[in-house]
């Protein structure tokens, strides 16, 4: 039943932790998650759909603009609808290494060694583009207009990338640019914007990353405390 009116409820599930405790899980969290790397090159290898559906569920979580939860997971594991985006993807990103990106950016890309081709767009047994949905309809059918979009959908793919690292899965953040294709491949209304199409599944046993991609800045580079 759609909700219209504030409801105040207690709070569900908090429960306070002894301070070392919260320090535990809080180094316990950061190990974990700088193991997190990047992959291009994905195994074929099959991963149970339940499993994606669990760190989708984890991604629907997320803090969002007026609990709209404006945002849409379209999970793509048919061959030859991975081929199709394959193909769209790679046209756009032949374009932006030709010359659409220009200089800058392509110099700031070569340390990370990209180039227009994409073969784990078919390689990986998931893809997930997820889409902002700029009106969504709300419990009662009705169609409404959503607030703090790209906001939501960003803290989304953030819960969704953490999730999929800690079920022991690897991802891709892919953006081509530009992604219209990716609607009418999905299937999804012009009202709706890509923001990025995750591959996800197991990295090949000869997977690479950069060594660039282990430079991070410390902490006085990216924190001030006032």
């Amino acid at each position: 039943m759609l909700t219209t009116d504030y409801r105040p409820i207690p709070l569900p599930d908090f429960h306070e932790l002894p301070v070392e405790e919260m320090r535990r899980r809080a180094k316990s969290f950061y190990e974990e998650i700088r193991k997190r790397h990047t992959v291009r090159e994905f195994s074929p290898r099959p991963v149970p759909r339940d499993i994606i559906e669990s760190c989708l569920l984890a991604a629907g979580t997320a803090p969002n603009g007026a609990n709209h939860q404006p945002w849409h997971f379209t999970v793509i594991g048919d061959p030859e609808i991975k081929r199709k985006i394959r193909m769209a993807a790679e046209e756009e990103e032949s374009a932006f290494y030709s010359g659409r990106a220009g200089e800058e950016w392509l110099a700031a890309l070569r340390p990370l060694g990209t180039d227009p081709n994409k073969p784990f767009l078919e390689t990986a047994p998931w893809l997930i583009c997820i889409f902002g949905e700029r009106r969504s309809r709300s419990a009662d059918g009705q169609l409404r207009k959503n607030y703090y979009v790209p906001e939501s959908v960003s803290i989304a793919a953030g819960f969704l990338i953490a999730a999929i690292h800690h079920a022991g899965l690897a991802a891709l953040t892919h953006t081509p640019n530009p992604m219209g294709f990716l609607n009418r491949i999905c299937g999804r209304p012009e009202s709706d914007k890509a923001y990025l199409l995750m591959v996800v599944g197991y990295p090949a046993e000869d997977a690479t990353i950069p060594a660039h991609a282990l430079e991070k800045r410390p902490l006085e580079d990216i924190a001030t405390f006032l």
